[in-house]
């Protein structure tokens, strides 16, 4: 598989946001409360997206096939929720660094399980020693990371 740049860049600059998403989102809900904090962050999100696609017109126009796509690329709607409320939940509780630890760890690891069977319509890339030595560093890292912050 070839590495594309642009696409690690925009991964990582995903990852950037959301350790920034997550600490704002904390300092929202502490003062409005978690659940309130989540629905206005996802008011916003659509409102962004709804601003994105149509005035902007910056969409590909494809929103008739929806009716094509299968149940599961559904479920992001509820994943998002899930995710921005336990992000800014656990942030006030372990900090950012800890809280970012756990959540790379773990997603780090559900990818190379999804890459491995190719889940979710993706195209299977199998586990390799290079990848399980990976998620043992992972695991170390994430270790020492937890451990200092008890």
């Amino acid at each position: 598989m070839k590495i594309n740049l642009f696409a690690i860049l925009m991964a990582a600059l995903a990852g950037s946001v959301m350790a920034i998403q997550g600490t704002i989102n904390a300092a929202l809900g502490k003062i409005v409360g978690l659940l309130e904090a989540t629905l206005i962050v996802m008011v916003i999100g659509v409102i962004t997206a709804l601003v994105v696609l149509y005035p902007l017109g910056l969409g590909k126009g494809s929103m008739g096939k929806i009716s094509e796509a299968p149940w599961f690329t559904f479920l992001g709607g509820l994943l998002i929720v899930i995710i921005t409320y336990a992000v800014a939940a656990s942030i006030p509780r372990v900090g950012v660094a800890t809280a970012t630890t756990a959540i790379v760890a773990a997603q780090v690891s559900t990818a190379v399980i999804i890459d491995h069977f190719g889940l979710f319509g993706m195209e299977a890339i199998p586990f390799s020693w290079w990848k399980i030595l990976g998620l043992v560093l992972l695991a170390a890292g994430t270790r020492i990371m937890l451990i200092s912050s008890m």
